[in-house]
């Protein structure tokens, strides 16, 4: 599933390519993208708003309009975003295309998802922030986001640490691949309860989640199945993983075989030597 670093990678990919362009046509062929709002009328909404600016949110892509109006994409498990031209480039046959924007310059934003999950919501001028605020909590790389928010996000909680990260209410944009690198970087066991962590635990995780992200930033994020960049090509991130999908294989750190449990219902990786409960 697409994280931060995915989304931020498709965001900056695609901001050059979409700002000051006019959605000349739009047509949605997945009921599923846009229900319970017919795909028709929204893609005919779509037609003839001129992009303003794309920006990112947790693991929504904000596609902001002059109008005031927003598109809020989620890729879910399996979208993807791909820009150029449909028969130049962009195959016109593609089972799992959902939806095609032809821009003003001529080329086309295709979306596709193989397993249907991904969600396109159009919003009205006002709506974006009071739909965000109960689903999507601290943004992991804003300035904001400090130790001290951090540990307060964490107090009293007796879910284990892994579940809390993954709290999208809590946490914006961390997912299972990047909660475990994280909690590696932190020298933290997953299922530690996250109430108990100590100030400097706190610290140290707070460090780990950011340099996790950065680090999947900077290798334009990780492809296991079908992620890619908006120009069709992969990330680098799942050649770096430390922990992530390596069951067995030796810590980069210690040389202890890396173990595989499951924590808040995931399957999780970690160290049990640098990482224990």
């Amino acid at each position: 599933m697409p994280e931060l670093p995915e989304v931020e990678t498709v965001r900056v990919r695609l901001e050059p390519v979409l700002v000051g362009r006019l959605l000349q046509n739009v047509e949605i062929f997945d009921p599923r993208l846009t229900r319970p709002f017919d795909p028709a009328g929204v893609a005919a909404e779509l037609q003839g708003e001129r992009v303003a600016a794309v920006d990112r949110r947790g693991k929504y892509l904000v596609v902001r309009f002059e109008s005031g109006r927003v598109l809020l994409i989620h890729l879910r498990m399996t979208g993807s975003l791909l820009h150029g031209r449909l028969g130049n480039g962009l195959p016109v046959d593609d089972p799992h295309r959902r939806a095609v924007v032809r821009l003003d310059d001529g080329s086309d934003v295709v979306y596709r998802d193989v397993r249907r999950f991904g969600t396109w919501l159009l919003l009205e001028p006002g709506q974006l922030e009071p739909y965000l605020e109960p689903r999507v909590g601290l943004e992991p790389l804003a300035r904001g986001f400090t130790i001290t928010r951090l540990a307060q996000a964490f107090a009293g909680r007796r879910a284990p640490v892994k579940a809390a990260i993954l709290d999208q209410r809590r946490l914006a944009g961390v997912g299972n691949i990047y909660a475990d690198e994280a909690l590696w970087r932190a020298r933290i066991h997953p299922q530690r309860p996250a109430g108990e962590l100590g100030l400097d635990e706190i610290g140290a995780l707070h460090s780990g989640i950011r340099r996790a992200l950065k680090a999947g930033i900077e290798r334009q994020g990780a492809t296991l199945r079908d992620y890619r960049t908006p120009d069709g090509s992969s990330g680098a991130m799942q050649h770096e993983f430390k922990v992530y999908g390596r069951e067995g294989e030796p810590c980069d750190r210690c040389g202890t075989p890396i173990e595989k449990i499951r924590a808040a219902g995931r399957g999780t990786w970690y160290c049990p030597d640098c990482q224990r409960s």
